[in-house]
């Protein structure tokens, strides 16, 4: 073992970086290699269990480099990151960060995440997105901004995502935080990554397959929906067909089994035998939620859910100074209450009745303290934000248990991404870092070993695949028909690399018709989408039609995207035939907003107007024809404002901003007009244009493409000329995004 000040090179790779930074290299040659970051301090802390797990990943065929300094800036560690990357013989397949490393705090790069949408005006630690993109994706450009001057957010690091830069993940390495959430009652943060690391390094010497696995849903999610939860099941059975065999296990376990379903799913999380949990759900940065008050249809415990529901309303208006009799009344009016419903809303035993019934619902950290599935995958909003330092998720690998690695979100999550994802290939023997790498959002995050594997029988083959630079066509070709579905669908996704559009585009929907794993047919879809072509277009048309909810769903997303007239037929076939299916009529409905109004209405009309074989026809088209001659008017209204030299400013920039949230395609033109209005405030001009940069798929894209070009090239302000060719590049690159 070698043991250095890192003060010429490391094979050549490190000429440049700060002569105080120490490095251990690896003892092992091995085809890609590893890198722990760590700060001094925690370095001489917890060195015996740092080299122990060091050892343990060399002795699983990963050569492994230990690089420690008193990190200024995330920009002197991306570097040595990239460096080790670009090694010839041995480059950088992941890293894991220790201890006190720089978080970046990314801004102008919403786009990048699944949903988040917050006004940047609003204070920059709520309004930025933790993310170690910055430290994994290279091709991302990024503007250092500043440090945060709070003595508490010092770690803090503002980046911009520059204008020029690629404006989708692909992600070169994986990554991942070994931070212990910050707890006044669980010891030092370098004793709990001391005892982490001890007991991953025994976790580790189990080689311990995957062969039982849960799969939960939390409410107000949706799974509300049961065709979308159902659609779920059928997937997971053939990613994972071998635990459907006898002695391995593959349970669901639904909010709906139980009023208290969190002491179901923490029964199931402590046992000794469980490898993997996926959890979908609402969160926050302490909680996961699992119950909302119980699903009945008898009388006294809906009146239970009433008097929980007024007992809390008045609590809260009374501690936040609201008019309680103001409050009392207008809840009587709204529920037709009288007033002994309010009778017992400041009584202390009811107070505590809730609190203990409302504590009984969700899963907080004090819950977490024996966690043993192996990965926990939190499929929910900010149970990830590892920059909060209390944050939820650090509650799995830092607990008394067996797990080693949680999978969350240091921000909100879309509720309709694609969360199972390659999950399949975890079955394989695969390193979870390797998963994280082809399916992250800019908010994702791996906390614990990016290393950890369960064992199979070809998992060095698959790992030294998977982590190596350089590969054929023909690998990937042979993958990809192994009977497998993640991975096939992982073979697509380097495929997607190797072949010629004309070539893969047809393999694509050639799969996305014949194959039987929603798996292979959603990555078809997504890969197809990429190209936006001629065959995306019809297979488009088809998952309209699909059988699987959520490729159906995802296409009714991308007509919205497109605003595309020749698919409203197809959307007025799901709201009417559709109507079992809860998510696609929430965006069938979400739609009408977005879509042209008289073509709907005409095709409205042809399909069910005189369709007396629908059920309850007439009340079905008048509710849409309402609907529809509502948005064509707040349509009118609104390009009205835009076009109005007389609306306040103030009013026209909360009007732009809000465009981000929605597809209104048929006022982009009145959109571009404000910004070549040079008479327009320049923050006015600034926000139509950011405005703009969410239309990357919409019908008049070409015309947002030509106005950007145009304000580049021409003589305009410096600041008009970076937000236009960022806006140039998001459009650029809207295909390569997921949503």
């Amino acid at each position: 073992m070698k043991n250095k000040v890192l003060a010429l090179v490391l094979s050549g790779l490190f000429t440049g970086i700060s002569a105080a930074q120490h490095y251990i290299d690896p003892e092992i040659s091995s085809g890609s290699s590893f890198a722990i970051i760590v700060d001094p301090d925690t370095f001489e802390a917890a060195k015996n269990e740092i080299l122990a797990y060091k050892h343990s990943v060399e002795s699983d065929g990963l050569g492994t480099y230990v690089i420690y300094d008193n990190w200024r800036k995330p920009d002197d560690i991306r570097k040595v990151l990239k460096n080790l990357y670009e090694h010839k013989q041995h480059p950088l397949e992941g890293a894991v960060f220790m201890g006190d490393i720089p978080i970046p705090m990314i801004r102008g790069a919403q786009q990048l995440t699944s949903t988040f949408k917050m006004p940047e005006k609003v204070r920059w630690e709520a309004s930025s997105v933790a993310s170690d993109r910055f430290y994994d994706d290279f091709d991302l450009e990024f503007e250092y901004l500043k440090q945060d001057e709070d003595t508490t957010r010092t770690r803090y690091h503002y980046y911009n995502l520059a204008s020029g830069s690629p404006h989708y993940i692909s992600m070169d390495i994986y990554s991942a935080r070994m931070l212990p959430p910050v707890s006044g009652d669980r010891g030092s943060a370098v004793e709990q990554l001391k005892a982490y690391l001890q007991k991953l390094v025994r976790i580790r010497e189990e080689k311990n397959p995957l062969n039982d696995m849960i799969v939960s849903t939390g409410h107000g999610y949706n799974s509300d929906a049961m065709s979308a939860w159902g659609g779920e099941v059928m997937a997971l059975r053939t990613s994972f067909p071998e635990l459907l065999l006898p002695e391995n296990s593959l349970k669901f376990l639904n909010y709906r089994n139980a009023v208290f379903m969190k002491e179901a799913l923490l029964t199931e999380l402590r046992r000794d035998d469980l490898d993997l949990a996926f959890m979908t759900g609402h969160g926050t940065v302490d909680a996961q939620f699992i119950n909302g008050y119980p699903d009945v249809s008898n009388p006294q415990p809906s009146m239970e859910n009433v008097g929980r529901y007024i007992r809390s309303k008045m609590n809260n208006a009374r501690d936040s100074g609201k008019d309680l009799e103001a409050t009392k009344q207008r809840y009587q009016e709204w529920l037709g209450l009288n007033g002994k419903w309010f009778a017992d809303a400041f009584e202390a035993s009811r107070t505590v009745e809730d609190s203990v019934f409302n504590a009984a619902l969700d899963i907080h950290s004090t819950d977490l303290k024996q966690v043993n599935a192996r990965v926990a995958y939190l499929n929910s909003c900010l149970t990830g934000s590892f920059h909060k330092g209390d944050y939820l998720a650090g509650y799995y690998p830092f607990s008394q248990g067996k797990n080693v690695v949680a999978i969350a979100n240091t921000i909100g999550v879309l509720q309709d991404l694609w969360g199972t994802e390659l999950l399949g290939i975890l079955h394989r023997g695969v390193r979870v870092g390797h998963l994280l790498k082809k399916t992250a959002y800019l908010e994702t995050h791996i906390l614990g070993d990016p290393t950890f594997h369960f064992a199979a029988e070809e998992s060095d083959k698959y790992n030294t695949l998977f982590g190596a630079r350089k590969t054929t066509e023909d690998t990937w070709q042979k993958l990809l028909e192994i009977q497998d579905a993640d991975l096939q669908a992982y073979a697509l996704t380097e495929l997607w690399n190797k072949q010629e559009e004309e070539k893969l585009s047809e393999k694509l929907s050639d799969l996305f018709r014949t194959s039987p794993y929603e798996a292979v047919r959603t990555q078809a879809y997504f890969l197809l989408r990429r190209y936006n072509n001629g065959n995306f277009r019809q297979v488009l048309k088809l998952a309209l039609r699909d059988n699987h909810e959520y490729i159906r769903r995802k296409a009714i997303y991308d007509v919205i995207e497109l605003g595309a007239t020749e698919y409203i037929g197809d959307i007025i076939d799901n709201y009417i035939y559709g109507r079992h299916l809860k998510r696609i009529r929430h965006k069938i409905n979400w739609s009408f907003q977005c879509l042209d109004k008289e073509v709907l209405l005409k095709e409205l009309h042809t399909k069910l107007y005189d369709n007396t074989a629908v059920y309850n026809g007439k009340e079905l088209y008048d509710s849409a024809v309402t609907r529809i001659t509502a948005e064509k008017k707040k349509t009118e209204e609104l390009i009205a404002l835009l076009g109005n030299p007389d609306t306040p400013r103030k009013e026209l920039n909360y009007t732009l901003r809000n465009l981000r949230a929605y597809r209104y395609h048929e006022v982009i033109p009145a959109v571009i007009k404000i910004v070549k209005n040079e008479k327009m405030p320049q923050e006015t001009r600034l926000s139509a244009l950011e405005a703009l940069s969410w239309y990357g798929w919409s019908y008049t894209r070409n015309d947002i493409l030509q106005l950007c070009e145009t304000l580049v090239k021409g003589k305009e302000a410096a600041e008009i000329k970076k937000r236009a060719q960022k806006t140039l590049q998001t459009i650029k690159d809207a295909s390569r995004r997921p949503f």
